[in-house]
């Protein structure tokens, strides 16, 4: 029996109008919104396992956008239901064998032909949370058009290949995150100082759960939100340094 790695209530989010819009692009759907001036620079946002339409990760997209960037979230899911907070945690073993966030490349070549025909994205980063996480750390290993990646609290555990990033990738995690342990993290530091050869970055946010980065302002606990906000600023600071 796996330990409910969620520590919010999913139940209990406030309601986010969206400043963007979604696009079909070939077979995935996508949730896009573009800064109020053209720009060549462009964030895919990889969702976690509640999925593209999730309030949350919008609202995120739409922070991203923002700063500057045409961000998008494609349904990395295609079509197929994301987990919902009334979903077991007994089957989530199962569910995962069927969405592999290692097993996304077809869906980002498919984004990143669109971003750069049809959007004219030059440089393009991509940031990704819990699930998503995990596809960044697998992405920027694998595809040397993302210009600089952000993992946040998703890390792959299994091979000694886990470690040659081809471009800048950040690292953020929480403290307290019950999924991921402090000895993961350390063990991913190590490997990395002996095979990475780009820039990377890791860091720890005190006393913070798994999902903490995501949450909308309302959302936020009082103590928590300095460790949301800072989080949020060294993503945003990273992809700036790069893309």
């Amino acid at each position: 029996q796996m330990a409910d790695p969620f520590l919010y209530d999913m139940g209990e989010r406030s309601h986010y109008g969206c400043l963007g819009h979604e696009v079909q692009i070939e077979h995935l759907k996508a949730y896009v919104c573009r800064p109020s001036f053209s720009t060549d620079k462009a964030v895919i946002v990889v969702h976690d396992i509640f999925g593209w339409r999730f309030p949350d990760i919008r609202y995120i997209v739409d922070l991203i956008a923002g700063h500057g960037y045409i961000t998008i979230c494609p349904d990395f899911f295609k079509g197929t239901k994301p987990w919902t907070s009334t979903d077991h945690w007994a089957d989530f073993p199962d569910w995962m064998k069927n969405h592999d966030p290692t097993k996304v490349d077809k869906e980002a070549d498919v984004v990143l032909k669109y971003l750069k025909e049809q959007c004219d994205a030059k440089k393009i980063g991509i940031v990704g949370f819990s699930w998503g996480g995990m596809a960044v750390h697998h992405l920027m290993l694998k595809n040397p058009q993302l210009t600089a990646g952000v993992s946040l609290y998703g890390i792959i555990r299994d091979s000694e290949e886990r470690y040659r990033l081809l471009n800048p990738t950040f690292f953020i995690f929480g403290e307290k995150d019950h999924t991921i342990s402090l000895d993961q993290i350390f063990l991913l530091e190590d490997k990395l100082k002996q095979y990475c050869k780009v820039p990377y970055k890791i860091k720890v946010y005190p006393g913070q759960v798994h999902g903490f980065a995501e949450l909308k302002p309302e959302d936020m606990k009082p103590n928590d939100k300095p460790y949301i906000e800072e989080a949020r600023r060294d993503m945003i600071d990273w992809i700036k340094m790069f893309v």
